[in-house]
């Protein structure tokens, strides 16, 4: 029987070389619930065991059942009946498998009814459900909406939504978005005015581009500060679709057809605040962003994993000039480009995942600790600030690399597939439609691109390059990693001179290919670091490292050069302005 979590060799590979032995202590507080749930762990290994029997029965879910119906669930897409979202009849067959299967409280504590499995099981679980239907992925892999509320809300709101999003009685949205207010979300003109008399809060505007928009339950990012215009008069609040609360429509748009994305209005819609007042955006929305922004790179894997597999499928068996089109090596070589950006990404993404982990969970250990335990908190705040940052600064960079990884590698399936990928007879197209909106939404590169530069400024991927660097590297590996520290001082002198010009527009400028660099530079260790356990890993880092060498030293040349052609010349290089 197929299964997209044991026939995927470098899924495969990771899960069996993840640090569990750091996370689950952490995460299972040393085990102390062993006794109080029967499928609490008992240790590590019980911890790990289950993990890998959740993540087999998903990836025979997805393969099995899923990733047959995405074809139809792309041509039908939900509907939009008397203000109500209904989901194409394959999505709600799904939904109703995955919540009989439990899997819908993924990271939720268990006495809420979830797993209590961390961040790097959960993105493999994303992985495998996007691979087989991307739009289900909006269903399924946003539970950090719940995950905000377990973090941030009351006791009694825990309690009243918790167990229902465990048991999939209930879908999210996160409602961030407006007509005047994309990326710059200070610019929320949504109100939220007290009603005391009714023991709740009333919200009024319009959102927009609101990602399963018609949900049960939406965290809405409002402005409950009159008069002020800025970040600090905004809250979140939890607020049922329900009254006040109207669907007004459902976007057209050119992928993920199955999720319906919704203009939504609000007209007095009683709310809860989430937390306190004006920290929505500063602390519960950038965690919320942070946590959707691990979910998209682990769905941009899914969708790049998926288009591979079509692209070598339909090279094996397509022949011309007497072979297979795989034995020819321009086709030869972009399959096997293919794989590396594939299985880079997936380092990186669990990589992040990872320090998530653990920057969560030793937060939360340093916070349980009673007070007179000062000797044994002044030993974790070292470690929790050090992962905070590497968490910080890893999930733009995620985000970022696999978002575009995944675009790049859908377009060349569809390349390889030549006349026939453009034709909808083929899965490829679609995936290729679904692959374009990774870019763009819960933050686009350029917003991606400016975070990745101010961790790359403040230093927050230093220390991580420099473990890297100083760690031994057998001798059949020591030129790549030669190369590789070359390539991190060229990164690291790069940054130090930007950041000496102090010139922010210059800065901007050349964000995008310090960026890039930092991703090469950090892509190419881990893949050096996991050569040293496989031998195809030590080729195709070998092949990673001697592409993007050069190509990092392009990126940090130009970053020192003082070029400032597009600065200064702009309205001349574009020829005309439309506003003339």
């Amino acid at each position: 029987m197929p299964n997209f979590f044991d026939d995927n060799e470098d899924l495969q590979f990771h899960f069996q070389h993840l640090p569990f032995g750091e996370i689950v202590p952490l995460r299972e507080r040393d085990f102390a619930e062993r006794e109080l749930y029967p499928y609490a762990p008992e240790n590590v290994a019980d911890a790990v065991d289950s993990y890998a029997r959740v993540l087999s029965m998903l990836g025979q879910l997805a393969a099995e059942f899923i990733a047959p119906r995405a074809p139809a669930v792309d041509e039908q897409g939900p509907l939009l009946q008397d203000g109500e979202v209904i989901y194409a009849p394959d999505t709600q067959e799904a939904l109703k498998m995955l919540s009989q299967a439990g899997v819908m409280g993924f990271t939720l504590p268990r006495k809420y009814g979830g797993l209590n499995f961390p961040t790097v099981v959960y993105s493999m679980a994303i992985e495998l459900v996007s691979r087989a239907d991307a739009s289900l992925m909006t269903l399924f892999g946003l539970q950090d909406i719940a995950e905000t509320i377990n973090e941030f809300a009351s006791e009694e709101l825990k309690e009243k939504y918790l167990p229902r999003f465990s048991a999939g009685e209930v879908t999210g949205a996160m409602v961030l978005t407006e007509p005047d207010a994309g990326s710059d979300l200070q610019a929320v003109r949504t109100t939220a005015t007290e009603d005391p008399a009714h023991g709740c809060w009333r919200l009024n505007g319009v959102k927009r581009f609101i990602t399963n928009g018609g949900a049960d339950v939406l965290l809405v990012l409002a402005r409950s500060e009159p008069g002020t215009t800025d970040a600090r008069g905004l809250s979140l609040f939890l607020c049922e679709a329900q009254e006040g609360v109207r669907v007004r429509r459902l976007e057209n748009k050119l992928g993920l057809h199955g999720s319906p994305t919704c203009e939504l209005q609000f007209e007095n819609a009683p709310a809860q605040l989430i937390g306190q007042r004006r920290r929505g955006l500063t602390r519960y929305v950038f965690s919320l962003l942070n946590g959707a922004r691990v979910a998209i790179a682990a769905q941009a894997l899914g969708i790049a994993e998926a288009a591979y597999e079509e692209a070598l499928r339909f090279a094996e068996k397509r022949e011309q000039f007497g072979k297979a089109i795989r034995n020819i090596p321009p086709v030869a070589e972009m399959l096997v480009n293919m794989r590396l950006e594939i299985e880079a990404g997936r380092s990186l993404l669990y990589e992040t995942a990872w320090a998530v982990d653990m920057a969560r969970e030793l937060a939360h250990k340093m916070k349980d600790l009673p007070a007179e335990a000062r000797e044994e908190k002044r030993r974790l705040r070292p470690q929790v600030t050090r992962f905070q940052r590497l968490a910080s600064v890893l999930t733009p960079l995620a985000k970022y690399y696999l978002t575009e990884m995944c675009v790049r590698v859908a377009n060349d399936a569809l390349q390889v597939h030549g006349g026939s990928g453009y034709m909808k007879d083929y899965p490829v197209e679609r995936l290729y439609r679904d692959a374009r909106i990774t870019t763009i939404y819960e933050g686009t590169s350029q917003l991606q691109i400016v975070a990745i530069i101010a961790g790359l400024l403040g230093g927050a991927l230093r220390e991580r390059l420099q473990e890297f660097a100083t760690a031994s590297y057998p001798a059949e590996l020591e030129e790549w990693a030669k190369t590789l520290h070359r390539a991190q001082e060229q990164l690291l002198a790069a940054v130090e001179y930007v950041r000496e010009k102090h010139e922010p527009d210059y800065t901007d400028l050349h964000a995008r290919g310090l960026a890039d660099a930092a991703c090469d530079v950090y892509l190419g260790y881990l893949l050096l670091r996991e050569a040293q356990r496989s031998e195809r890993k030590a080729l195709l880092a070998r092949k990673f490292i001697s592409i993007r060498g050069p190509q990092i030293e392009i990126n940090t040349c130009r970053a020192c050069s003082d070029d400032r052609l597009v600065l200064d010349y702009l309205d001349l290089l574009l020829g005309h302005s439309l506003a003339e």
